[in-house]
């Protein structure tokens, strides 16, 4: 996998481009450009040229905020970088970032393996020249100005549009520095190929993909489908090492509160739950490949809790899982949201009679979590930190249920029972960034909205259809 994000070299990466930016404002705008970049703005010393009172903002910005700078700064569409310039500080953003490493003598075998296709990307015009302009330098600045057919965009027109069979995708490689280029840009680059950005046709898409899993597969990857977008499938290269092909060494879950931990040996990942055991459930057991079971859940309730009847314990095991889901109050009374509620409830009413021998269902399982709180380390510290529902199915799967109200996709008060909710793109755009960062780490997530799970009759008639697909899927039957 990638390695660590350099912070010292991705500091000095973004400055000139950030002073630049802030440059070309007034010093009556600077105050707004710095925050447009996300830099600290901070109060003007008398007689301070723009230049020092930028040193001042950016030296000031702590190293947790650099990659949104990054971002911010990718993202200018009135002041773009240049091409050299943008890699260097997409390869800084990018490094810290888990993607499979794909060798050079993999790479070279991926490019043959689409020397077959490469008229039908050559056809796809415009699209395949932006999906080249997008990771790769074409123009230097004088082979720019010169026009004299020496640069690479010149080339690639010549050798590989014009005259196709002149150079081999290898040689396309080769030229594009795609041979040598940092992991996570040669994932980016190959997940783009494929998207319909390129292909707009699901069946070259396929074709695509039959093609290049192949030899990606040698290397522990593949480019897997993660999503849809306009109706066309999102593929993504993911690790076929990923943490989902290793049982999980802990499993916190049906909390009351935000765990309180501590690490007491960190060489074996040792792993202390502080404060009362009843507020937080710590599953500390060997997880098989046969996933973790409820009789597997049952057994560790009723030795830890010392409970001698198998009924007293399912009973008690069943009221503390379903204590932790989401409330809210109503007329000064705790109510559950039905959405969480009818799926909790109607997954072990469904499987009754098979239970003991299926997955448990483990309602706010962790999956980050940050020792600060979100006033010491901002948003991010409790941003997509535990799931809805957790399934640990048979072969390592690991399988994510959300339910999503409207405070995913929009903004708005809880406490006013989110009457004033408003469509909110940043949002959105966090709970999607979320199932992303989920399904690169080896999740599967499936989302619910809560209009299809409120009423109970209508709940049952679908998650029945659903579990029997998803068991059907990932091969699941009653041990």
């Amino acid at each position: 996998m990638a390695g660590e994000m350099d912070l010292v070299k991705l500091r000095r990466d973004l400055r000139e481009p950030a002073e630049a930016y802030v440059a070309g404002h007034t010093h009556e705008e600077f105050d707004a450009a710095c925050e447009r970049l996300g830099l600290p703005v901070l109060a003007r010393e008398e007689g301070a040229t723009k230049r020092k009172r930028f040193e001042r903002c950016f030296a000031a910005l702590p190293d947790d905020g650099l990659s949104a700078v990054a971002e911010r700064i990718l993202g200018l569409e009135d002041r773009p970088l240049d091409a050299k310039t943008r890699n260097v500080i997409q390869d800084g953003l990018w490094a810290g970032q888990q993607v499979p490493e794909i060798s050079v003598r993999i790479r070279r075998e991926i490019a043959s393996a689409l020397e077959p296709q490469l008229q039908d990307l050559i056809e796809q015009g415009d699209r395949f020249w932006m999906l080249l302009d997008r990771f790769w330098v074409l123009d230097t600045d004088l082979s720019f100005l010169l026009n004299d057919g020496t640069g690479l965009r010149a080339q690639i027109d010549q050798h590989v549009f014009r005259n196709p069979g002149d150079w081999t995708v290898v040689e396309l490689f080769e030229q594009l520095g795609a041979l040598k280029a940092d992991h996570p840009r040669f994932a980016r680059f190959l997940s783009a190929l494929v998207s319909a950005d390129v292909v707009p046709d699901v069946r070259l898409q396929w074709r695509l993909i039959e093609i290049l899993n192949p030899p990606l597969q040698d290397a522990g990857a593949e480019l897997r489908e993660t999503g849809v977008a306009e109706g066309y499938p999102v593929f993504t290269m993911v690790s076929t090492h990923a943490r989902r092909s290793r049982p999980p060494r802990a499993l916190i879950f049906a909390t009351l509160s935000k765990p309180d931990i501590r690490i007491g040996d960190v060489l074996d990942l040792d792993i202390e739950i502080l404060g009362s055991r009843n507020d937080v459930l710590f599953y500390d057991r060997p997880i098989d490949g046969d996933g973790l079971l409820w009789r597997d859940l049952h057994c560790w309730w009723k030795d830890t809790r010392r409970i001698t009847d198998d009924a007293q314990a399912k009973k008690s095991l069943y009221r503390r899982l379903k204590a932790c889901l989401p409330a809210r109050l109503v007329d000064g009374k705790k109510e559950r949201y039905p959405a969480q509620e009818n799926l909790f409830d109607l997954y072990y009413d469904l499987h009754a009679r098979d239970m003991p021998g299926l997955p448990a269902l483990l309602p706010e399982a962790w999956v980050h979590w940050d020792p600060k709180s979100i006033g010491a380390r901002g948003d991010a510290a409790m941003t997509h930190h535990r799931m809805d529902f957790l399934l640990l199915l048979p072969g390592g799967h690991r399988v994510v249920l959300e339910v999503d109200g409207v405070q995913h996709y929009s903004s708005a008060d809880a406490a006013n029972g989110w009457r004033d909710a408003k469509a909110d793109r940043q949002e959105y755009a966090r709970t999607v960034r979320g199932d992303r960062d989920l399904k690169l780490s080896g999740y599967e997530v499936f989302r619910f909205g809560t209009v299809e799970l409120d009423h109970r009759d209508a709940a049952r008639e679908l998650l029945q259809g659903f579990f029997a697909a998803l068991f059907r899927e990932f091969k699941v039957v009653p041990q």
